[in-house]
Formats: structure tokens, sequence, C-alpha cells
């Protein structure tokens, strides 16, 4: 029995040590991959960014699994980007960088840095119609958790809206004077500037929308919806349609309350 006793003492004893995997050992090519890894640190540290990304390139190329090197890549590639710098050289490092980011989100659809760097870098060499493709790919694909999709609905939402805006502010007329004043808006004179403000409104309140489907409570897809609706409501004064206008208002104060209720709840539990 005190043997038996021994035994299964010894066995609890020694099941911790059986239960650990011991970590593989390193191939030459993969400490080969780290130690480059090393340099490109060092020289991205000290501004020395060409070499960073030879280094980098040599590590994803000795260790293609390596998780890390293909962003030292990318990064490497980007600090070589000059913003402001328009010319055909500089364009041709951002669209570089671009690549090398797109390759990671392959691997890691939900790498943040990585789309949010191909945006910022679509937009720097105005590229606005590969920015909207980008963002609106990011949003559908389901891939991607749904409040990073309602994020890049709410970022389409915002720049239909500044669209609209900007043509609708510059049509505004104020009548009167002192505290009699009111604002109208007229319609433009040339007519498909009206037609461009009222595609991008009824756009926008569709990001809205789509933003709001993924994640009901997001304010900001609200604060857009809200905004874009008054819009609609200057779009229809211009056109004379003024039931239309009536209906857009009340669309727009409950979507204003539905706001209001989700910033205070939000101030009650932060």
């Amino acid at each position: 029995m005190k043997l038996l006793t021994c035994l299964i003492i010894t066995l609890a004893l020694a099941s911790p040590l059986l239960a650990q995997t011991p970590k593989p050992i390193p191939t030459a090519a993969e400490a080969q991959a780290k130690q480059e890894l090393n340099e490109a640190a060092r020289a991205y540290r000290e501004g020395r960014f060409t070499e960073a990304q030879a280094h980098s390139e040599k590590a994803l190329a000795l260790d293609p699994g390596n998780r890390t090197a293909p962003m030292f890549v990318a990064r490497t590639i980007h600090a070589q980007y000059k913003p402001g710098d328009s010319t055909p050289e500089n364009d041709a490092i951002a669209r570089q960088a671009i690549m090398a980011y797109q390759r990671i989100l392959e691997r890691n659809p939900n790498d943040d840095e990585a789309y949010k760097a191909v945006a910022y870098l679509y937009g720097a060499i105005k590229e606005e119609e590969l920015l909207r493709d980008w963002i609106l790919q990011r949003a559908g694909n389901v891939s991607v958790a749904d409040d990073k999709r309602a994020e890049a609905y709410v970022v389409l939402a915002s720049k239909d809206w500044d669209c609209s805006f900007r043509i609708t502010e510059a049509n505004k007329v104020v009548i009167g004077e002192g505290i009699k004043q009111y604002v109208r808006f007229q319609m433009p004179k040339d007519r498909m500037e009206f037609e461009r403000a009222n595609e991008c409104a009824n756009r926008a309140l569709m990001m809205a929308n789509m933003a709001i489907v993924l994640e009901a409570e997001n304010e900001s897809a609200w604060s857009y919806k809200t905004n874009t609706l008054l819009e609609l409501e200057k779009l229809a004064e211009m056109s004379g349609e003024a039931e239309h206008k009536r209906e857009l208002h009340q669309q727009y104060e409950e979507a204003l309350k539905k706001v209001t209720e989700i910033s205070e709840r939000r101030h009650s539990n932060p």
C-alpha cells in the first residue's frame, strides 16, 4: 500500500513536468532572421531607414513564417515617405509601403495599424477614389470585427456629409437684420451642384445606417445620421419640397434624441 501511495505522489509531482511542451529549437535560418530584425531595429532607431528595410527584407526571406518581419518591412518603407513631397519618386515609396501593409492584412484582416497606415498613405498621395474603395472594402469585410466595420462606415459617412455640407453652406442666404435674421438655402446656380449634394447626402445617410446596423449604440454613426438628415432637409428646402422637409425634420429630431440618450448613458457609465 505504501509503495502504491509513493508511486501516486511521484506521478502527481512529475505530471506538470510531463505536461510542459519543450520549446522548439530555432533553425539556423530562423536564428539568422532574428539577428537581421535586431539589426533592422537598430538601424531604424538611428534613422537609417533604407538599411533597416534591407535587413527586414532579408529576415523575411530567411524566415517567411516570421510574424514580425512583414511589419518591419512595411514600417521601414513607410518611414522613407516624406509627407508633402508630391514627386513621383516619393509617391512610389508610398505605394510600395501600401503593398507591404496590404500583405500584412492578407494574413490578419484585423490589423488596425496596417489598415490605418494604408488609409493614411492613400490620403497623403491624394488617391481619393482608392481611399474610398479601401475603406469600403474594410466596411464590407465580414471577417473584420463589427465595431471596426462600423468605424469604416462612419468614416465614409463623414466624407459624404462633408461633400453635401460644402455645397449647402455655399448656397446659404441670411435674410433680415438683428434678432429678425433667419437663414434660407437656395438652389445653386449650377443644378449639377445640387444633384451632387443630394447624392452625397443620401449616400452619407446610407453609410451611417449601415454603421448603426453593425453597432446600434455607435454615437458617431448616430451623430452623422442626425447631421445628414439636416443636410437633406436643406436640400428639400432648395427644391421647394415643403412636405418632405417637414418629414425630414421629424426624422432629424428623432435621431437627435437618440444621440442625446447615447451620450447621457456613456457619461453616466464611462
